[in-house]
């Protein structure tokens, strides 16, 4: 479980394919220990096991599914993900209750810029629109967001400028596939009510 306040991004080094999955490796200064290896870690919102690390490279393991349905088969060298440590026990959650599974990939319509704050809009998959809520949560890229108003198979956010300053969510472009996972809370509403 996270809360999708990110502190830490890192820079994509390789994503190699393994035998039954690939391996991503990742140039960041995340601060680990050798007890950290096994752990949790949301990398740009998906929930992957800590494999190993090297120094500054940090190194998981993505299944073929995850893999799939999450924007890393479009990340290339050097492009940036976010990074989250799983939560402890008497931590503060700021955003929201993240469960690091990613649920489906949006398109970014537009990106407007106002002075430091940024609008954006981006596309779902037609069936993702009953989970959409004007002023609801919703999670792009590892990132706890609010949602600001909803059309049509789109959603509209608005980015203030000290998250763009430590998310990747500033490399952002038209165009651009993001991760997206559904406010778990609207997710079980939405069960109930299609029962």
């Amino acid at each position: 479980m996270f809360t999708g306040i990110i502190k830490n991004t890192g820079k994509i080094v390789n994503i190699r394919k393994i035998n039954k999955g690939f391996e991503i490796e990742i140039l960041s200064n995340f601060v680990l220990k050798k007890k950290d290896i096994g752990t949790s870690i949301s990398v740009n919102g998906a929930c992957l096991t800590l494999t190993k690390f090297i120094k500054k490279k940090i190194f998981f393991f993505i299944s073929y599914k995850t893999y799939e349905i999450t924007n890393f088969k479009y990340l290339k060298k050097n492009n940036f993900v976010n990074l989250e440590r799983s939560l402890k026990f008497g931590d503060e959650i700021a955003g929201h209750f993240v469960q690091g599974h990613v649920d489906t990939t949006g398109k970014v319509i537009s990106v407007k810029k106002l002075m430091r704050t940024w609008t954006i809009v981006i596309s779902l998959p037609a069936n993702f629109n009953s989970f959409l809520v004007d002023r609801g949560s919703i999670c792009i890229n590892g990132v706890s967001l609010t949602i600001v108003k909803v059309k049509k198979n789109t959603f509209s956010l608005v980015v203030i400028p000290h998250t763009l300053k430590i998310t990747n969510i500033i490399n952002l472009n038209k165009g651009d596939t993001v991760n997206v996972e559904i406010d778990i809370v609207i997710k079980y509403l939405n069960s109930l009510n299609n029962k």
